[in-house]
């Protein structure tokens, strides 16, 4: 522990410019002969402060009243120089006067840590993953003011508590514009990523300990909507008198050809389309989610999607005309019912077609379909395996008709032989 420094703190006043009968207290902390001061935001009348002593003089209640915040404030400046001292930091009235206003890192508060995180995030994550942070912060927002009558709390105040009350606030939330309120994942979601915040400022020394080391996030496991091959040949067979409807099924099959996100058939170029190896037009690429560079052999299918925009997309240096997301996903909902099938289907359900339906029942190996899909972990892939149940019907019954031909081989070889 430190002991060569020289610490004192001293209560002064000044003159009011509103009010010449009454002084304003200030208190001055002063280590090693360097100094800094404190308004303590009280004043006492001209005739009744005893400079020498630093305190009112006088007994009357509201006097004795201001000695005791005097004491008080005067315990908590000790306090944090003996705060300071106790963690090994360097004692200077700066950093005292910080600690005992709240100032220093000891006390961030939620929506500095929230700020802080965005700020520097910004150039790192993508723009989706960033606007999924800002929602988050919405939500802070609202829970602190409707449920904790206050725009911010310290650091140091979330625990447990906290963490389960929040969780409660989103799960019933009910916003004014209609739209559904948040699902279990999406709650989860939420609160991942205020832990991922709180991650940060643990490192940042921001927090002694992780608020979130006693709650366990728990995700709901969902089966992902796919189309089965049935359900493609519907969609391709159906044929709409709209130009619109036409592309965006076009679009939309091409993802299930390709295995592409919505995002990443958008933004292809028609100097993504090359020559491979093996003669054939391959689609070089990075997935805008990770990042990952993609390189996909065409299908058949897909090559003649492309052939029959080709001309458009020489004029507009896009590959595909693709529509916005909400536009693409609001057509394909009429033009799912319209083929007659009875599913949940996004954009996003493309990629799963890929995998479930298109490569993995078709012999290609998971880790190619985890190269093609860009994953960066093969775990990732393996989600869409579970559902090939059928895959493994099919594969079993054609070794248990294997087994049963060479049982009858060799029944036979028996019966020949004299």
């Amino acid at each position: 522990m430190q002991t060569d420094n020289t610490f004192s703190v001293l209560f002064f006043t000044r003159n009011t410019r509103k009010n010449s009968e009454n002084l304003s207290i200030y208190a001055r902390i002063t280590v090693n002969g360097q100094r800094t001061e404190i308004s303590l935001k009280r004043s006492v009348p001209v005739n009744h402060w005893d400079a020498s002593k630093g305190r009112a003089r006088g007994n009357t209640q509201n006097l004795k009243m201001l000695n005791n915040y005097l004491d008080q404030s005067y315990g908590q400046i000790l306090n944090s120089q003996k705060q300071l001292l106790d963690e090994h930091k360097m004692i200077t009235p700066q950093a005292v006067k910080a600690r005992y206003l709240g100032e220093d890192a000891q006390h961030k508060t939620l929506m500095e840590l929230v700020e802080y995180h965005n700020t520097t995030m910004q150039s790192v994550l993508k723009p989706g993953t960033m606007k999924n942070y800002y929602s988050t912060k919405k939500y802070l927002d609202m829970f602190l003011i409707e449920k904790r009558k206050t725009k911010d709390i310290y650091l140091k105040q979330l625990n447990y508590r906290f963490i389960t009350d929040f969780e409660q606030y989103i799960r019933r939330y009910k916003p004014k514009k209609a739209r559904k309120t948040c699902t279990n994942n999406g709650t989860m979601k939420h609160l991942e990523r205020l832990m991922k915040m709180t991650n940060l400022a643990v490192k940042l020394e921001w927090l002694d300990k992780d608020p979130f080391r006693n709650y366990k996030l728990s995700y709901i496991k969902s089966e992902r909507s796919y189309l089965t091959q049935r359900e493609i040949d519907l969609i391709v067979n159906t044929k709409f008198r709209s130009e619109t409807y036409e592309r965006v099924k076009d679009i939309f099959l091409f993802s299930c050809y390709t295995g592409l996100s919505y995002v990443d058939v958008k933004e292809l170029m028609p100097i993504q389309l090359m020559i491979g190896i093996d003669g054939n037009y391959w689609l070089h690429t990075k997935r805008e989610k990770t990042n990952e560079v993609v390189n996909i052999p065409l299908l058949p299918k897909a090559k003649q999607i492309i052939e029959k925009y080709r001309q458009e997309s020489e004029a507009t240096d896009k590959l595909l005309p693709v529509l916005s997301n909400q536009k693409t996903n609001k057509y394909l909902k009429e033009i799912i019912s319209a083929s007659g099938i009875h599913k949940h289907i996004t954009f996003h359900s493309a990629r799963h077609t890929f995998a479930t339906t298109v490569t993995l029942p078709n012999g290609v190996p998971i880790e190619t379909v985890s190269k093609l899909l860009g994953h960066t972990k093969l775990s990732t892939t393996q989600i869409y395996a579970r559902v090939l149940q059928k895959k493994v019907g099919e594969d079993m019954s054609l070794l248990i008709h294997h087994y049963k031909k060479r049982e009858q081989k060799l029944s036979e070889v028996k019966q020949s032989l004299p």
